[in-house]
């Protein structure tokens, strides 16, 4: 078999992952004929079928899911090849994809993009929004250079290096300003409000308050933050969100702030990346910038803050020292 090409090997890739002929042809930017012409070929290059098709859906079949977990392995290595070029360069230019966690995108990467911006001008920048666990899959199938995310993964794979630890803040409406701030035996007793499965912030909220999130009372769920948020504003309950969040969130909604006593709830952000990446060097000088962006964002925080807040949140967004 020696017709198969890395396009075609790209376009079932892609028709694997989305699962579907109209999706997988948009992420490919081609026609949907032209993709299903290619994936045709392919099949007819190996001598046999990659996916049964379905009216609204392809499903792989047992080869083609074997074919799928080789065609990544492939694709991900010609990838790599490319990076072991840009890694001989003295600056990194080009494509980097960079992956987000929602809870940590809108306040931190105006920053760290402008800043890389700045710093790196032939670097085009491609952002991806979304959990860590998806994160982390498309990490090691090679469609991500790297991820900012809450530490640790955990991940054998992976290189962690930490960035800057933050404070969670308490959000409560608008009269309870000045009232005393609830410890985590209180905070079990109100109706939290937290995000929907799946988010490591929701996880993480839990853990300080020593709850499970099986456990049968009044945790209601949200998409995001500033949902959240605006339902504290509505008086429906309390929530717990980061620090670099208050301004963004708040800013529209009528709901006080409160800083927790010690041991305060805190996170740990982080950059990881496969330890198999060519470009780790110029990752490492990456991860430096954005914990530079991250110190500057908690720098003007404070300033908007004002003293006594500043004083209170005293430890937030704390920035570890490169080694």
């Amino acid at each position: 078999m020696t017709n198969i090409t890395l396009r075609q090997l790209r376009y079932f890739e892609a028709l694997a992952r989305q699962g579907h002929f109209g999706r997988a042809a948009n992420a490919c930017a081609i026609s949907q004929p032209a993709l299903s012409v290619q994936i045709r070929d392919l099949e007819e290059e190996l001598g046999t079928e990659l996916v049964e098709r379905g009216a609204r859906q392809v499903r792989l079949t047992g080869f083609g899911e074997e074919f799928a977990l080789r065609a990544r392995e492939i694709l991900r290595s010609v990838d790599e090849l490319g990076d072991l070029a840009r890694a001989s360069r003295e600056q990194l230019v080009g494509r980097l994809r960079i992956g987000v966690i929602p809870t940590i995108a809108p306040y931190l990467l105006p920053a760290v993009i402008g800043n890389l911006n700045r710093m790196h001008e032939g670097l085009d920048i491609h952002i991806r929004e979304t959990l860590t666990q998806k994160l982390i899959r498309e990490l090691a199938e090679g469609r991500l250079d790297t991820a900012i995310v809450a530490l640790p993964v955990s991940e054998p794979s992976l290189t962690e290096v930490a960035l800057f630890r933050e404070n969670f803040v308490l959000v409560r409406p608008a009269e309870d300003e000045g009232k005393p701030v609830p410890g985590r035996e209180a905070l079990r007793e109100m109706r939290l409000l937290l995000l929907e499965e799946g988010h490591c912030f929701r996880d993480q909220a839990l853990s300080f308050c020593e709850l499970h999130s099986t456990r049968p009372r009044e945790l209601l769920d949200g998409s995001s933050l500033s949902t959240l948020v605006q339902m504290v504003g509505a008086g429906i309950g309390v929530t717990l969100i980061p620090e670099m969040a208050v301004p963004v969130e708040t800013r529209s909604a009528s709901v006080s702030i409160a800083h927790f006593r010690e041991p305060r709830p805190t996170r740990t952000i982080g950059m990881v990346w496969r330890r198999t990446s060519p470009l780790a060097n110029q990752l490492l000088q990456i991860a430096e910038e954005v914990r530079q962006s991250a110190a500057g964002v908690q720098a003007r925080h404070e300033a908007d803050a004002g003293p006594t807040t500043t004083a209170e949140a005293n430890g937030a967004m704390a920035i570890p020292r490169s080694r």
